[in-house]
Order: C-alpha cells, then structure tokens, then sequence
C-alpha cells in the first residue's frame, strides 16, 4: 500500500485505512474455511478452556504479538522506513529468542543464517527475473500504449474491473508483487480515475489481488519460502492451497463489487 500511494498519489494514511474491513471479512471469511476444513477432517472439538486460560496465554503470547506494532508503530510514526522495518524485526526476533523467551542458543545462528540466505536467494531470483520483466516493459513506452487502447475498448466501469481483476490475478501468478504494481500502476490507475472509480477502492483492490498472487502457483513468492520453512514440497504446497483460494477470491469480488467496504471508513475518519 506504501508502493501504491506512493506511485499512484493517493494518500497511504487512507489506503490502510481503507484495508481494514477488507481485512476483517479475509480473517472471517478464511476462520469459516477453517470451520469446513476442520468438519471435512474430522479433527474434532476441543472444549472452551475458560477465559482465564486466554488471558495466560495472552501474557506469554504478549512480547511477541507486539512484533506487528512495534513495525507498523515505527512506521507510522516515521521513526524508521519500511526497509528499515525489516532490520527492526530482525533484532526484536533475537531479543525475543534469547532473552524474553529463551529459545535461541548462540550457537543457533550459524544454520539460522545460512538458512535465510538459502530462502532469501531462491526468492530474490524471481525478484531479479520479475525486475528485469518490469524494465523491459517500461522502456518500451507499453503503459503509456495501452492506456489509451484500455479506454477506447471498455465502456464500462465495471467491466473494466473485472477485467483488471483477471488480468492481475495472472500477472500475479507469474511476477513478484512489487515488480507487476511498478509496472501496472501507471497502466490502470488513470485509466480507472478517468471511469471514476474511487483510487482508494482501487488501491485495496489492486493489493488483493497480487497478495493472492503470492500464494498462487507456478510462481508463488510465498509458497517458495513456506516449502522451505516447513520442509515440505512446492507440489504438494500448491495442491494443498488451492481450496483456500475460494475465500480470499470472496473477499476480493466484494471489494471490486461494493465500493462501500473500502472507501466507507477512510471517509468517515478523515473525510472525503
């Protein structure tokens, strides 16, 4: 969302706004999926264990639920960048494994490392591969080509968004998210102003889809690092998150169809 406010001059204050219901009915709508998956499985019930027992797991969970609050906290309050962020997780991550929970050793760190490094290569290969895509593109002028050959085609408003629905959805299979939103901003973002959609709602729109990209097969960045954490294979990966698909995709058409749920909130905090 920092990327796309960024580029596409929309304030990033009212893109994450604008994220928050989107983000509540994903949580909700993958904890039903659970619901299906558990009941399919049959994995059974576990018997509510009180609320004292969630507020103790609450306090030793407490240090590290923090992580995403120190992060955005830094971020939001420009003590650091979103790069610098990554640096401040790390850090936090250690101090967490070595002093609030004791789990890290120092003789740890050496396979820790090697071990990023291994993950961190195989998915900045696709970075680089998706970059070089990226420049290509751009030194042939297409954004500027295409745009105009978008507008005299589509009449619509809401063809052109399911259209550009498709499109990422693809895109987002094959390239890293960043890479295809450097590319593509410039391409459908004027193109989506001048049919009047809201940039807000496009924004949250555009976000989905390529972070659903992510976890798509063949060229999935996050699948490419979860294989590697879970010790499993990319096949068996890919099969197995195909269901999980469905909801996501839910949650997605929602926001294209009822600009409401991504607009409605930034409106009414900080006005239209």
């Amino acid at each position: 969302m920092v990327i796309y406010g960024v580029s596409a001059d929309v304030s990033v204050g009212r893109l994450f706004i604008g994220g928050v219901i989107p983000g509540l009915l994903m949580g909700l709508a993958l904890m039903l999926m659970v619901g299906v998956v558990a009941r399919r499985e049959g994995m059974g019930r576990q018997p509510f264990g009180g609320f004292l027992n969630i507020g103790r797991a609450f306090l030793r969970c407490f240090f590290a639920i923090m992580t995403p609050v120190v992060i955005l906290g830094g971020m939001f309050s420009g003590y650091f960048t979103p790069t610098e962020a990554a640096a401040v997780a790390c850090l936090y991550a250690l101090f967490l494994g070595f002093v609030v929970y004791r789990t890290l050793e120092v003789r740890q760190l050496g396979p820790i490392f090697v071990e990023t490094a291994e993950t961190t290569g195989v998915v900045m290969v696709l970075v680089m591969a998706a970059g070089a895509l990226g420049w290509c593109i751009s030194i042939s002028r297409l954004p500027q080509t295409l745009t105009p050959m978008i507008l005299a085609a589509i009449d619509n408003p809401l063809v052109f968004l399911l259209l550009v629905n498709i499109l990422l959805l693809i895109i987002g299979c094959f390239m890293e998210a960043l890479a295809a939103m450097l590319i593509l901003i410039p391409i459908l973002v004027p193109a989506a102003m001048s049919y009047g959609i809201d940039p807000v709602q496009f924004g949250v729109m555009m976000v989905l889809n390529l972070i659903i990209g992510t976890i798509t097969p063949p060229v999935g960045v996050v699948l490419f690092v979860v294989t590697r954490i879970a010790d499993i294979s990319f096949e068996r990966m890919s099969r197995a998150i195909l269901p999980w698909l469905i909801p996501l995709i839910a949650v997605l058409a929602a926001v294209t169809l009822w600009p409401p749920l991504t607009t409605a909130l930034p409106n009414l905090l900080m006005g239209k």
